[in-house]
C-alpha cells in the first residue's frame, strides 16, 4: 500500500522532454499515484560570460539540460503535469549542482582530466538531493522514476541489478553506473523497454506538448570555457619526445583522443595523447601512439554484483557497444588494472568513466586514473 491508500505512489523526475513526459504518462496508465518533480539548477549570478545578463533566448540552449533555458523546461514539466492532472514541485538544487558538479568539473579540467558531468549529477543530484528535497518537504513517495533508457530488475542473489535498455541506440546505463543499491531499490525506469520510435508515437498519440522536442545533446547549453574560468594563456603543443608542434590557448581546451579542432596540418592526423597541466601542454602523436594498451580505473562501484569477475565487456564512453574481452585485475590499492583486447583502446582519457558489462547487465564501473 502506498502513502496515500491502495495506489502506490511514484515521485517522478521532469526535464520538460518528451521521455520524462512519457514515464509519467505510462506510470499513470500502469495504476501508480504520480507526483511530478523538477530540478532547479540554472543560477543567474553564476559568472558565465556568454550567458550572464542575456536572455533565455539569446544563449542557444543546445538542448542541454543546464543553461540559462531552463524555465522554458520547467514551464513544460508544469504544463504536462496541469495536462495529466497530476501534482508538481520544482526543487532548487543549483547550490548542489554547482558544489558538486560545477565545481567538480572546473577542478578536474585543470588538473588535465576529462569528467563526465551526467554521471556525477545522476548519483549525487537527480537521483540523491532531488528525491530527498521532496521527501524532507514532506511528499513521501514509493518508488523515484527517470525517462532514462534502462532496465532494473532483482538478481538472483537478493542484489538489485542494473541493465542496458530495450534499445540500444539510445541506451543511458552508462550514465546510471554509480547508482546504489539503496537508489535502485526504489526505481524505475518506465522506458528501459521501449524503443525511442515508441516513445514518439505514445506521446504523440496522447497529444503530448514534448512529442517532436529534440533530445537533450549535452549538460551545458554555452561555452565550456565558462564553466573552467580560465583566462587564455599560451601553451605549447609537443610530440611524445618533446618537440615543438605549435602553441594553443590553454591545455584545459582539450581531451585525450581528440582529433578535431587541434589546428595543425600533417599528412597523418595527430591525436591528443597526453595532457601536462603543470607545464601547460598538450601531447599529440599518431593514430599508432594514441592506442593505450592497459590502464587502471579507481573510485570503483560494483553495482550489479559484489565483485568483479575476470573478464568483462567495456565501456569507455556512452556511445557504442561494449568492446568484448577486457582482463580486469584487482590490484592492492583498491583500483583495477583494465587490459582491453590487443591491440588496446584510443582515447582512453582520465576522468571519464570505465564501466563494465556481462551482455545486458552491468556490473559496475570506475573513473580512469
Amino acid at each position: 500500500m502506498g502513502p496515500s491508500g491502495n495506489k502506490r505512489r511514484v515521485l517522478v523526475g521532469l526535464s520538460g522532454g518528451v521521455d520524462s513526459s512519457v514515464a509519467a504518462l505510462l506510470l499513470l496508465e500502469q495504476g501508480y499515484e504520480v507526483v511530478g518533480v523538477s530540478m532547479k539548477l540554472w543560477n543567474d549570478a553564476l559568472p558565465l560570460p556568454h550567458a550572464q545578463g542575456k536572455t533565455a533566448a539569446a544563449v542557444p540552449r543546445g538542448d542541454a539540460c543546464f543553461g540559462p533555458g531552463e524555465a522554458a523546461d520547467l514551464e513544460a514539466a508544469a504544463a504536462l503535469c496541469s495536462r495529466l492532472g497530476i501534482p508538481y514541485r520544482q526543487f532548487d538544487c543549483s547550490r548542489e549542482y554547482g558544489r558538486f558538479i560545477l565545481e567538480n568539473f572546473r577542478s578536474e579540467y585543470l588538473a588535465g582530466r576529462t569528467p563526465n558531468p551526467c554521471v556525477r549529477c545522476n548519483a549525487i543530484v537527480k537521483f540523491g538531493f532531488l528525491p530527498e528535497a521532496a521527501r524532507a518537504a514532506g511528499i513521501p513517495f514509493d518508488f523515484f522514476a527517470t525517462g532514462h533508457y534502462a532496465r532494473v530488475e532483482p538478481g538472483p542473489d537478493g542484489r538489485m541489478q542494473l541493465l542496458r535498455a530495450a534499445d540500444r541506440g539510445k541506451d543511458q546505463s552508462y550514465f546510471l553506473y554509480r547508482l546504489s543499491q539503496a537508489q535502485l531499490l526504489r526505481q524505475l525506469f518506465p522506458l528501459g523497454n521501449l524503443r525511442k520510435t515508441e516513445v514518439r508515437e505514445k506521446a504523440r498519440a496522447a497529444g503530448l506538448a514534448a512529442a517532436d522536442r529534440p533530445d537533450s545533446q549535452d549538460f551545458y547549453a554555452g561555452d565550456r570555457a565558462d564553466l573552467i574560468g580560465e583566462p587564455g594563456r599560451q601553451g605549447e603543443f609537443v610530440d611524445a619526445a618533446g618537440q615543438v608542434l605549435g602553441h594553443h590557448d590553454g591545455y584545459w581546451q582539450f581531451t585525450i583522443g581528440q582529433r578535431r579542432g587541434i589546428g595543425i596540418a600533417r599528412p597523418e592526423p595527430y591525436y591528443v595523447v597526453a595532457i601536462d597541466a603543470a607545464r601547460n601542454r598538450v601531447v599529440l602523436g599518431t593514430e599508432r601512439e594514441a592506442w593505450v594498451p592497459s590502464f587502471v580505473v579507481r573510485d570503483l562501484v560494483w553495482t550489479s554484483v559484489e565483485a568483479p569477475p575476470a573478464e568483462a565487456a567495456l565501456k569507455i564512453r556512452s556511445g557504442g557497444e561494449p568492446v568484448p574481452g577486457a582482463r580486469l585485475e584487482p590490484l592492492p590499492d583498491g583500483t583495477l588494472r583494465v587490459t582491453p583486447p590487443a591491440p588496446g583502446l584510443r582515447g582512453v582519457a582520465p576522468g571519464q568513466s570505465a564501466v563494465f558489462y556481462d551482455g545486458d547487465l552491468l556490473l559496475g564501473g570506475g573513473i580512469i586514473a
